[in-house]
């Protein structure tokens, strides 16, 4: 295979994403648009994934490939294809880092998405999806889904550990996240969850996701609003965010179909049936953070935001 020229650039975005979706710990998620992590990977004639810079984050990221999500994504991603040539990233983060807005797995993404558009023959974003695993382990520990599915497909996604299904959202209804001004490891987050649980709280939040789907697929939101409620994890994480619990009653009391934790936290996000309630709610729930001395950000979108997309070509990034 020939040498390509230095220009060889692609670029992607990947959205942020709310995971688990309060009920579907590590299995369910939904992407959020008009926020995340872009990548920028240029082929190479050397077999190596090398990282080259990492801009925009508040503190220093590793910039060893097997150390960083996006880097071990692109290794996995190169042994498995028994690729010739390698890939040199610039990664521009977008999402706050220990939010629970799918961070680490956005830059994954994005740059599987970048890089996938660079090979011979492209893969499909389901074939994409395990190296987008290997990715987010890195960061999390566990190859968990719930992030990397919604940012590859968009919208609401149950992912396992094997593949994606899209579930159907109506269009109408929005997702409002507010992310207070913390910082929230998961690998901390998920320390809170060991111990024992009782049979009938697992029963609980069986029935909690089976009504959530169903909600979702009837296009009911009185199914939502029975299922939409944590009784195994939210519990157990509650008490590492400032002022969670007056901002979640904030959200119900403006008519949410239900709130909870945004992924590991410390973001909470909440379902509206539309988006000038979800709008008209932020106000409300920021205002409770900011009692709890917690000042915050608010993003309103469509639970139905689109998944990672290319947003350059190989000209446009010459100064790259």
């Amino acid at each position: 295979m020939s040498q390509l020229l230095p220009s060889a650039w692609s670029s992607a975005f990947a959205p942020a994403s709310v995971g688990n979706v309060a009920v579907g710990f590590d299995i369910l998620g939904h992407a959020l648009g008009g926020i995340g992590d872009t990548v920028h990977v240029r082929r190479i004639a050397e077999p190596v994934v090398r990282i080259a810079a990492i801009r925009f984050a508040p503190f220093a990221l590793p910039l060893e490939a097997p150390g960083n999500t996006a880097g071990a994504a692109l290794i996995a991603l190169r042994e498995r294809l028994g690729l010739a040539h390698g890939f040199e990233l610039v990664i521009d983060k977008g999402i706050a880092l220990g939010s629970g807005m799918g961070g680490s797995a956005a830059s994954a993404v994005a740059a599987l998405v970048a890089a996938n558009a660079l090979l011979d023959t492209p893969l499909s974003r389901e074939q994409l999806y395990p190296f987008a695993l290997v990715g987010e382990a890195v960061a999390s520990g566990g190859q968990h889904g719930d992030n990397i599915a919604p940012m590859l497909l968009g919208g609401l996604v149950l992912a396992t550990a094997t593949g994606m299904v899209p579930i159907p959202v109506p269009d109408a209804w929005h997702c409002l996240l507010v992310h207070p001004d913390a910082v929230l490891e998961t690998r901390q987050a998920r320390a809170v969850l060991q111990g024992n649980y009782a049979l009938g709280e697992f029963v609980a939040q069986s029935s909690h996701l089976a009504q959530l789907l169903a909600g979702c697929y009837r296009g009911e939101a009185d199914l939502v609003r029975a299922g939409l409620a944590d009784v195994l994890i939210e519990p157990r994480r509650a008490g590492l965010i400032a002022g969670f619990a007056p901002a979640k009653a904030a959200a119900l009391a403006a008519g949410a179909m239900g709130a909870s934790i945004s992924g590991a936290g410390p973001s909470l996000f909440a379902w509206f049936e539309d988006a000038t309630a979800a709008h008209a709610a932020a106000s409300a729930v920021q205002a409770a953070f900011a009692a709890a001395g917690q000042s915050s950000q608010a993003y309103v979108c469509p639970i139905n935001s689109p998944g990672a997309q290319l947003c350059a070509t190989a000209q446009d990034l010459s100064d790259v």
